[in-house]
């Protein structure tokens, strides 16, 4: 069992979900949103992730945007689906759901709220991954989730086939080279944190899942391209420009940063549920002004690979 049984790489956007003014699930726009990544050039969609507001979400919602991003990715790209729940029994249910509705792989993250311990989270993921015959990818963000997926977890697992990846959102780089060193080539590593994607990928990630991609587009490909040619120049430049943008997706209000510059360059709504609010004050200011910059600078052509 080796990375290369994953099926996906390159720039994978956590795509946003989309409410009315309402704040009801807007399918429509929800499903343009998802249209426009593929558009653009994005090697895969996850959808119902953290920026998709996964928790915020009633289960018939989840699906719904599920069956959306299966309908618009139309079998161009692989669709990955968030699976984030209270207990494992529901975890198990919404793979299946998933599963029937066509998805191509899913981000499995640890059960909400209950930090685990690591039997427990071992177990987990174990249960969920025999109850789906689809590919998945785990989600490691210890900041976020309050419990890591540690070398050892991973090595337990490493009998369970169709637990293909793993989504390093640690905040450090050093981790990429740790799981290498530890298990070799048993798991795809995809960059899952925004400000240190360049490191995870110069460092071997097969990929990046990506938050600013939903308001930059060109510029997160362009990155990716620039380090698939080993332009590293290039990709330097488009990082140093970039990362004051992508310094929003480490911080506790990513979803409604996100969303606002997504928003700013006329690509979706900021609109979110509660407990989030959308961002206000010097706050709401301050992204403003790092999205209206970015804009005011973007590489004039980005170079894109052949």
């Amino acid at each position: 069992m080796t990375s290369s049984r994953c099926p996906w790489h390159g720039v994978i956007p956590a795509a946003t979900t989309q409410f009315g003014a309402d704040l009801s699930l807007d399918i429509d726009a929800t499903r343009q949103v998802q249209r426009a990544l593929i558009r653009d050039g994005v090697h895969g969609l996850i959808v119902v992730g953290t920026v998709g507001e996964n928790n915020s979400l009633e289960p018939d919602e989840k699906l719904a945007v599920a069956a959306a991003a299966v309908e618009a990715a139309d079998g161009k790209v692989p669709v990955i689906v968030g699976v984030s729940e209270l207990t494992t029994e529901r975890a198990k249910a919404f793979a299946r759901g998933a599963e029937r509705l066509g998805v191509t792989g899913l981000m499995l993250l640890p059960a909400m709220v209950y930090v685990p311990s690591e039997a427990e989270l071992i177990a987990h993921f174990r249960a969920v991954a025999q109850s789906t015959a689809l590919p998945i990818m785990l989600y490691n963000n210890p900041p976020a989730y309050r419990v890591s997926v540690t070398l050892p977890a991973l090595a337990a697992l490493a009998d369970v086939p169709n637990i293909v990846a793993v989504k390093e959102s640690a905040p450090d780089p050093r981790r990429f080279t740790d799981l290498y060193n530890a298990l070799g080539d048993r798991y795809a590593l995809f960059a899952g944190l925004d400000d240190v994607a360049l490191e995870g990928l110069i460092l071997g990630a097969r990929g990046w899942v990506s938050g600013l991609t939903n308001a930059f587009p060109e510029e997160s490909i362009a990155l990716w391209d620039a380090v698939e040619r080993g332009d590293l120049a290039q990709a330097r430049a488009i990082y140093r420009w970039f990362m004051p943008l992508l310094h929003l997706d480490a911080e506790h209000d990513l979803v409604q940063s996100i969303k606002l510059a997504e928003q700013l360059m006329g690509r979706g709504s900021e609109r979110v549920r509660m407990p989030r609010m959308p961002l206000s004050g010097a706050r709401r200011t301050q992204v403003t002004e790092i999205v209206k910059q970015a804009a005011a600078t973007r590489p004039s052509r980005v170079e894109r690979a052949a």
